[in-house]
C-alpha cells in the first residue's frame, strides 16, 4: 500500500505560483493513478487534477485549466502540481490521492479512493 506526503503549500499573493509535491512510500507507485483534490473552508472537497500511470493521460477541473499542471516522476515516486496565476478562490487544503482506477479519480469528490495524503495548505491573499 502506498503512503503519501504532500509538501509545497504556503502563503502567496494573487497571481503568484506554487509547486506542490506528493512523495510516495511503497513499492508500487508506478501502478497507481494519482490525483489532487482540494477543500476550502465551508466547501466540499473537489477534484483538481488527475494523471494516469504513464503520465500520458491528464484531466483538470474547469476552474484550473490553463493555470495548473499535473505531472509525475515514477523514478522519484513523486507527483507534482504546478499552480500558476493563483486566485483567492484557489485557497484550500490540497490533498494528494492514489487509486487504481482513473474514472474513480475524476468522479468529483474522491469518494472511496484508496490512499490520501495529510494535506498541505495553500493560501492566496488578495
Amino acid at each position: 500500500q502506498v503512503q503519501l506526503v504532500e509538501s509545497g503549500g504556503g502563503l502567496v499573493q494573487v497571481g503568484g505560483s506554487l509547486r506542490l509535491s506528493c512523495t510516495a512510500s511503497g513499492r508500487t507507485f508506478s501502478s497507481y493513478v494519482m490525483g489532487w483534490f482540494r477543500q476550502a473552508p465551508g466547501k466540499e472537497r473537489e477534484f483538481v487534477a488527475a494523471i494516469n500511470w504513464s503520465g500520458g493521460i491528464k484531466n483538470y477541473a474547469d476552474l484550473v485549466k490553463g493555470r495548473f499542471t499535473i505531472s509525475r516522476d515514477n523514478a522519484k515516486s513523486t507527483v507534482y502540481l504546478q499552480m500558476n496565476g493563483l486566485k483567492p478562490e484557489d485557497s484550500a487544503v490540497y490533498y494528494c490521492a492514489a487509486d487504481k482506477g482513473y474514472s474513480k479519480m475524476v468522479a468529483g469528490r474522491g469518494r472511496s479512493l484508496e490512499v490520501w495524503g495529510q494535506g498541505t495548505l495553500v493560501t492566496v491573499s488578495s
